[in-house]
């Protein structure tokens, strides 16, 4: 496809056509709807940022002129889900012609010209190597009267230098890596997101600094495969380099960081986890198979026996350390034996948490033409097992907590039954969910701020907290300083204190690279 669209630098005309000079005409709204992982959600930051440096606003009520469409090619059903709702919209369309639709993102890449011919009505399709070209092609699209489709193969510009509009002020995720090396049979990313690209330390860690500046408290590295960062630029140890320079960054309070590989995952990483303070005591390992076997048929490139042998390494250092995990039930070939090996490693390798996953073919990857699929029967037979194996473990592993102080960092975000217990919602230093209650009387936190509670009841899910007033102790943070500012910016507001509005800028600054990596 071709690579010539310019990426959107500046505000560009994203107004109706048609529309009278003389008389001012409101910003146009948009919405993005996210599916799939952590580089998804990320990667929609972006668009959002892309979409209100061309001068558009978020909408608030259902009604945006512009939906973005974010999809996932690895989830099961991803492309029921996307064209479920393309189907929703197509009503909409016909009665509000100038609304805009695009699609980008895992689905977009591999289903290309199949998006267009199913959903004609989409006026943009793009993929993951050229996000920053959105907004031209919306343009192109609306000045054309015609559907405008941009596929690259390999990326235009690395997505972390686009404008990013951060859905949290208090925490934020940041880009060390795109794209996969690995060959794991089940997979479509490498296909998707190509090869791995390596970010230089020096602009990461730059970013990591603006977000801090900016109020955020923790942060969180992503990559397809965050331990073999370094391997662009010829540096093994670069990851546990940069956890560690993570820790003279000051104001950082945490980090944390996903999704390592076992096959990579060496113990410079587990020493600079253990020796830098704001590294949080939190590990997400996929373990995919407990099966030597399977792994060896999903090119996993490890075995349970090396994958126990990190955990061990990882609690030796790190004895409170909260460990969770990919699993995948039902591969091609799994026998009964198969799977009670599974069982077995889950059993010794008591996860805090467990993402569990019934296979399903993915067209294009190597796994989707193996013999020996198994019947849904028996993956869902299974799989029940699993839960319940799992959920037991996590039972019992936060009933552990029950008497311990804990320190949450406030989320925005409240619990199922919050409306009715009045508890608010925050994560513990191990990533732990923790529902708290603030006692009568006591000043409530902001999101960004931290208290330390009592554990006072577990769950499978999640820790409960109902401190006395003497258990509870807040402190006020920058975070939630931060998240004044945002309130008060959204809302047209003096914030408290100086009287002045102050917009809260989250995306990426125009910083120096540091000469140095380390």
């Amino acid at each position: 496809m071709s690579s010539t669209v310019p990426v959107a630098v500046g505000p560009i005309d994203l107004e109706p056509a048609g529309a009278p000079s003389a008389l001012p005409v409101p910003p146009r709204t948009y919405e993005v709807r996210t599916f799939g992982c952590q580089m998804n959600v990320h990667d929609s930051e972006r668009i959002s940022g892309l979409l209100e440096d061309s001068g558009l606003s978020r909408n608030e009520d259902g009604q945006a002129d512009v939906v973005v469409f974010n999809t996932c090619a690895v989830r099961e059903n991803a492309d029921n889900k996307l064209y479920g709702n393309l189907g929703m919209l197509k009503a909409i369309k016909e009665q509000r012609p100038e609304m805009q639709i695009a699609v980008g993102g895992c689905l977009a890449q591999k289903d290309r010209e199949t998006i267009l011919a199913k959903a004609p009505w989409v006026d943009a399709v793009f993929g993951t190597h050229n996000i920053g070209a959105l907004p031209a092609l919306l343009q192109r699209a609306r000045h054309n009267q015609d559907a405008q489709l941009e596929i690259l193969e390999s990326l235009d510009v690395f997505p972390s230098t686009l404008p990013t509009k951060r859905e949290s002020v208090y925490a934020g995720w940041v880009s060390i890596s795109v794209g996969c090396n690995n060959t794991c049979t089940f997979c479509i990313v490498p296909a998707l997101r190509g090869k791995e690209r390596d970010r230089r330390p020096g602009e990461i860690l730059a970013e990591i600094e603006a977000l801090v500046a900016d109020g955020a408290v923790e942060v969180t590295l992503l990559g397809q495969n965050v331990n073999s960062y370094g391997v662009e630029f010829g540096d093994r140890g670069a990851f546990a380099k940069l956890l560690r320079a993570c820790g003279s960054i000051e104001g950082l309070e945490r980090v944390r960081f996903t999704s390592p590989h076992p096959a990579a995952f060496t113990d410079d990483v587990i020493e600079a986890m253990a020796e830098t303070p704001n590294v949080m005591p939190q590990l997400h390992m996929p373990l995919q198979s407990g099966s030597d076997r399977i792994l060896k048929a999903m090119r996993r490139s490890y075995r349970s026996s090396r994958f126990l042998g990190i955990l061990d390494r990882v609690r030796e250092r790190m004895p409170d350390a909260a460990i969770s995990t990919d699993i995948i039930v039902g591969f091609p070939g799994e026998t009964e034996e198969d799977f009670q090996a599974t069982l077995d490693v889950v059993e010794r390798s008591r996860f805090a948490t467990a993402f569990t996953f019934q296979y399903s073919k993915r067209p294009g990857t190597p796994a989707a033409d193996l013999p020996d699929q198994l019947p849904k029967a028996v993956v869902q037979e299974r799989f029940e097992r699993l839960t319940a194996l799992q959920d037991r473990i996590a039972r019992e592993e936060n009933a552990r907590q029950v008497g311990r102080s804990v320190e949450v960092l406030v989320t925005d975000q409240q619990g199922r039954k919050g409306s009715e217990t009045h508890r608010l919602t925050g994560r513990a230093r191990d990533q732990r969910l923790v529902h708290f209650s603030v006692p009568e009387g006591a000043p409530a936190p902001r999101p960004g701020d931290v208290v330390t509670v009592p554990v006072t009841e577990a769950a499978s899910f999640h820790l409960l907290s109902d401190p006395g007033p003497e258990q509870y102790v807040l402190r006020r943070s920058r975070a939630g300083d931060a998240w004044d500012r945002s309130q008060a910016d959204s809302c047209g507001v003096p914030t408290a204190g100086d009287g002045a509005v102050r917009a809260v800028s989250l995306g990426m600054p125009a910083l120096p690279v540091r000469a140095s990596a380390w």
